[in-house]
């Protein structure tokens, strides 16, 4: 998913959630720098209590957040964007503090079951953020090959409605507004070169283009530009329009481009030459911690990087049996005979991004069909297919999810990249398409925003061991639900599940174990069906982005765990559809809580057997 998605998540810390679907902004410092501290009436009850913490940190977080705001349906803030400055990032920082001792004063022996978990939940999310500010890897460093906030910027139009002149007047007045976001962002950078919080140079071959590559051509046809080819909105004349066009691609040809020029040519005169040479994280300063501080944090639990690794190299080693099987099945002398195949035989591949997108489109199309069997609640927002941007399609993954915000109708995006043809083979799709849209993160996303559950829970938590962990799981369920019906089509669910299971050992290896890209490259290469591109682009983001690929596997892991557990406990009364609405009813949460309700639920079917 993309961070976004996201959530993202940006590179740079953005407000403790791993799902990133929009291009988040923030008000300025004075207004994030009101006291949050107020201490609750003496005569409140614990639950009032905890209601008007929850409220007050709701509006606080889309007064800082306000492209997300608008998004959601409020539209006080439609005027600003993201303030990326360190200010406002310690402003925040404060604010989350006092927020954390208002929740901390909470007796949560008073509290309902389920506002325990509000609470407590809540309470993880802002330590975390809180933590993460103390390592200057996680303030200095503000993107990776995956994401970068010239990325976010250039999708912003995504996340917004645009149905009036009030959303594209907003729109354009954000547009105006990129300069001073991007002077924020290039000022910090430049402290991380000064300071060493570079990425190394092993992953940034590719990297200039992310960035000149949004603003190549004529305005009209970037992204930035793309709102206005869409009809033109009932309240708006057509002089009115042409106007709004025309000022549209001054802002894109004289604002933005020349500020994407500056980022580029910073980044190519400055950054480049102090470009890191050590491939680890613990290479940076403090970065031994920093990378402990990313594993508990995607990961949800207390695992040291060690005890993963070996998960990880146990996980391979049984995965790669099963792979075996497929091939000699097959009839290849071995797996990587067959594996050879798979990747040269061009009937395999699509001639045209549109061939493509077709299958992807026909795969998500009959898993929707399917769907019914397997769940008993499914979420009404709808999702499209689209391509991955030409601008960073080059450097990034085979797919990705971008959530939806259903208060402005927008649906979620299942993005397809169309780049490299040759590496994009259609045996990989039917896995794909059940991680990246149903009945993976799309499902379980989309659901989660319609959840009887407070704003922060539907909107913010994303915590990378559910969230991945889940749309993993999904490609397992994928065998029930009869998707690889070809020895192609099962391989290329039992390598993705194997490059999930290699993360396990790379990430580790990377940043605890000294090892270097070629390695990992290698590790992938010789245990993977992944083509070469995409091998290529998993290990750069897995070297950038430290930790954040731990939470796959163990999530589902745990999710299948859990499952096991459930149908030994209930036999013949177990229900496959009643156990995926109980793992999805709640959102997303660490694994340790996801146990307790899991057993919580195992002990309530049990009740209605009695």
């Amino acid at each position: 998913m993309r961070m976004s998605a996201g959530t993202i998540a940006t590179m740079r810390k953005i407000l403790y959630t791993a799902i990133a679907p929009f291009c988040l902004a923030a008000i300025p410092i004075a207004v994030q720098a009101q006291d949050f501290a107020a201490p609750p009436t003496r005569t409140s009850t614990a639950q009032a209590q905890l209601a008007r913490i929850l409220d007050d940190h709701w509006k606080w977080y889309l007064s800082i957040h306000p492209v997300e705001a608008t998004a959601r349906g409020v539209r006080s803030y439609d005027d600003r964007i993201y303030d990326m400055s360190l200010a406002a990032r310690d402003a925040q920082i404060k604010a989350e503090r006092q927020f954390v001792s208002r929740l901390e004063a909470v007796p949560e022996a008073e509290l309902s079951a389920a506002d325990r978990v509000n609470r407590n939940v809540l309470l993880w999310m802002l330590r975390d953020d809180i933590a993460s500010d103390g390592h200057q890897a996680e303030r200095l460093m503000l993107f990776t090959t995956y994401y970068g906030w010239h990325q976010g910027f250039s999708g912003m139009a995504d996340g917004l409605p645009f149905y009036n002149r009030a959303d594209y007047d907003s729109y354009l007045k954000r547009l105006a507004l990129y300069p001073k976001q991007n002077a924020d962002a290039l000022d910090i950078t430049r402290q991380a070169i000064a300071g060493g919080y570079v990425q190394p140079c092993s992953v940034l071959q590719n990297y200039a283009g992310t960035i000149s590559g949004i603003v190549e051509g004529k305005p009209q046809d970037t992204r930035f530009y793309e709102p206005f080819k869409r009809p033109r909105p009932r309240d708006v004349s057509d002089a009115d329009w042409a106007a709004m066009q025309a000022r549209a691609v001054t802002l894109i040809r004289d604002v933005l481009t020349p500020e994407y020029r500056n980022w580029h040519d910073l980044f190519v005169a400055d950054y480049l030459p102090h470009c890191r040479k050590s491939d680890s994280a613990s290479s940076l300063p403090g970065g031994a911690a920093w990378y402990a501080s990313r594993v508990k944090a995607h990961t949800t639990t207390d695992l040291t990087p060690d005890q993963i690794h070996q998960i990880g190299l146990d996980e391979v080693a049984r995965i790669g049996r099963r792979m075996d099987d497929i091939a000699a099945q097959t009839g290849y002398p071995n797996r990587a005979a067959y594996i050879a195949h798979l990747r040269t035989d061009p009937s395999y591949y699509a001639k045209t991004p549109e061939e493509l997108l077709r299958v992807a489109a026909r795969q998500a199309k009959t898993i929707d069909g399917l769907l019914p069997r397997y769940f008993g609640t499914l979420p009404r927002l709808p999702y499209g297919l689209k391509p991955i941007p030409a601008a960073e399609a080059e450097g990034t993954t085979t797919a990705y999810y971008g959530p939806g915000a259903p208060e402005s109708g927008i649906s979620g995006t299942y993005w397809v990249n169309t780049s490299k043809l040759d590496q994009r083979p259609f045996w990989e799709v039917p896995a794909l398409t059940a991680h990246e849209a149903v009945p993976g993160h799309h499902n379980q996303i989309a659901l989660q925003q319609e959840l009887p559950l407070p704003p922060f829970r539907k909107y913010l938590a994303g915590f990378t061991a559910y969230v991945e962990g889940w749309a993993l799981y999904t490609e397992y369920l994928g065998e029930e639900m009869g998707l690889y019906d070809t020895p192609e089509k099962m391989m290329g669910r039992l390598s993705y599940e194997m490059w999930r299971a290699c993360r396990l050992v790379v990430d580790t290896g990377i940043h605890a174990k000294g090892w270097d890209k070629a390695r990992a490259v290698a590790f992938m290469k010789t245990n993977s069906a992944l083509s070469d591109a995409n091998i290529d682009a998993e290990v750069n983001r897995y070297i950038s982005w430290p930790g954040q690929a731990l939470g796959y596997k163990l999530g589902e892991i745990k999710i299948r765990e859990l499952r096991v557990r459930a149908e030994k406990a209930l036999g013949k009364n177990f229900d496959l559809r009643r156990f995926h609405d109980a793992v999805l009813a709640q959102g997303a949460v660490p694994l340790t809580v996801l146990e307790s309700q899991i057993d919580a639920w195992i002990a309530a079917e049990r009740a209605l057997e009695a």
